[in-house]
Order: C-alpha cells, then structure tokens, then sequence
C-alpha cells in the first residue's frame, strides 16, 4: 500500500491500513514544497476549534502531528520525500520521489491512495503570507466564529466567495466583498441573496494590494483596478475567496480528472484505475473540511483494503 499526501485524509488512511496489516508507505510531501506542504493546510492554521473530541480547541500544527505520530504507531513508514512521478496503467503501481527520468520507480505498490489535498488560491500581495492565521483566512466555516462583532473583508466574485460573505454575517458586525470588477460572476441567486442583505457591502472595481497589521490584521490598502488610486478598508479580517487548486499535476493523464483538476471517484472513493483510490481535498471541492477529509481517508482505506482481499493479496 502506498499513500501520497499527509494532512488528515492521508494520515487516517495510514492508521487503518497499517491496523490492517498492509504496509503501508505514506509520502507526505516536503517543507520546500508550496503545493506538497507536510500536513496539508491545517499546518497553515491557528487554532482549530470544530475538530470533534476537543473542546477547548487544538493548534492546527498540533493536531497534525498527533495524526503523524498514530500513523507510525501503528508502523505506517512515512517518507519526507515529494511524488514526482507515477505510473498507474496497473497494479503493481510505480512511484518515483527523485528524478522522474530514473528508469525504475522507487516505489511499488499493489494499491495506491491519492491524498494530495487542494490548496487555496491566494493573492500573493504584501501582508497575506505573514498573517496567514492571524486574521488572513481561507474558511469561512472553520475561522468565522473568532470574528464575532467584527468588520471583516471577503476577497472574490464567485458562488463562494458570497457564500463565505453570507455565512458570516451570523458573527460580523458588518462583512465587505472586495471584487476587482463592477459585476459579480456568481450565479443570481447568489447575487440576489448577497446584494439583498443588509449586513454586507461591496468594494466595487477594488483589488486588495496589501494586508496590513503587525501580528493581527487591522486592515487592507486596495488599489481601484481602473484608476489606480488607493484607500484603506479598516477590517480586523480578511478572508480570501478566489477558489482553490487541488495538487492533481503529477496525476494528470493517470486517473480521470474533473474539469477543476479534482480527481473523480466512483462507489465510494474508487478511481476509474482499478486499485488507485483518492480521498481528502483532492477529491472534494464541496465540504473541504478536516473531519470530512478524516472520514473518506478511513473510507479509502477499507476500499482499498476489501480491493486486495477481493484479489487475493
């Protein structure tokens, strides 16, 4: 058994494949790499108060490595190296974590598990990476209860960047969408709810040049896309809504994609290559939650798992 990816959907996966008794190998990516970070987002996050079974809440990072260390516990062998390159025609699959020319692959696995995740898209402006975690979010659901009574800014056009504004008008005292155009691109409906409602606004034809704050964000310059003139929007957070990229590049051409770059499962978490399943991020561009991530990683291990005994391994 072979997983690529370690944020919760890898990690789960690894602790009931290795209970299982089935070997597994976990590649979880290396620090160096944006798209392939150890821990997947949750490595990005403060604290993390909607994960069941802690009520006091629990640091993202410290969450993860408490998965890391049941995973080898139970004798997962988890590898600091990053997938480059994979061949998935059929079991056995191979999977190389060095030069991608190298004519033998450095791993080979009767079943394989796509754990990859997403990552969101970002600005990439001043500010943003430094207080990523510190008033810049990129979940509304898991950040929006520490903004209560706040002025906050959501950063984005589309369905989810209102219904990231719409969700959390439940704590803010007021909520801005910052757009770069004088148009949504969301759908009406969308457009319809969040114009109608009386605690959000719009920064309209405005694009956000930086994030300011020292330790916590106390507000954004934003710079008009036509003009050029600037102004600052005194907000305490700042949520960025452009959409996310799931980490699909090395599997593309191997397993059947969607339109987005997510990879499509079938009957569970199974791929349309018999013996390769996908969970976590990288499969849902919907939910995009720990605790979901968590559930289909435990759901494609016992696919994968009821697969080899289905073949006799």
């Amino acid at each position: 058994m072979l997983i690529a990816g370690s944020g919760p959907a890898g990690l789960t996966a690894a602790v009931y494949t290795a209970r299982a008794q089935l070997s597994p190998v976990l590649v979880e990516g290396e620090p160096s790499s944006t798209s392939d970070q150890p821990g997947g987002q949750l490595m990005l996050t403060t604290e993390v108060e909607n994960y069941p079974g802690f009520p006091d809440g629990i640091l993202g990072p410290e969450l993860m490595a408490a998965m890391r260390s049941q995973a080898a516990r139970f004798g997962a062998d988890i590898v600091t190296k990053k997938v480059t390159k994979v061949q998935l025609d059929s079991s056995p699959f191979g999977v190389w974590t060095g030069d991608p020319s190298a004519p033998d692959p450095d791993y080979v696995a009767e079943a394989f598990i796509i754990a990859t995740g997403a990552q969101a898209l970002m600005l990439g402006v001043p500010g943003e990476d430094r207080l990523l975690g510190y008033g810049v979010s990129t979940c509304a659901t898991c950040d929006g209860f520490f903004f209560r009574g706040q002025h906050i800014a959501v950063v984005g056009g589309g369905d989810s960047a209102l219904e990231e504004a719409l969700f959390l008008t439940r704590f803010a005292s007021k909520v801005t969408v910052v757009h770069r155009r004088d148009r949504l691109r969301a759908s009406r409906i969308m457009q319809e709810r969040a114009l109608g409602h009386p605690g959000i606004d719009f920064a309209w034809t405005q694009q956000v040049a930086e994030v300011l704050g020292n330790g916590k964000v106390t507000g954004v310059r934003l710079r008009h896309s036509t003009t050029g003139e600037e102004q600052e929007l005194p907000v305490t957070g700042l949520f960025v809504a452009i959409g996310h990229r799931p980490n699909t590049a090395v599997f593309r051409g191997q397993v059947e994609l969607d339109d987005q770059g997510y990879v499509v499962t079938r009957n569970g978490t199974a791929t349309d290559v018999d013996g390769v399943f996908a969970c976590g991020d990288v499969q849902d561009d919907t939910y995009r939650q720990a605790v979901t991530a968590a559930g289909s990683g435990c759901m494609a291990a016992i696919d994968a798992e009821r697969w080899l005994e289905a073949r006799g391994s």
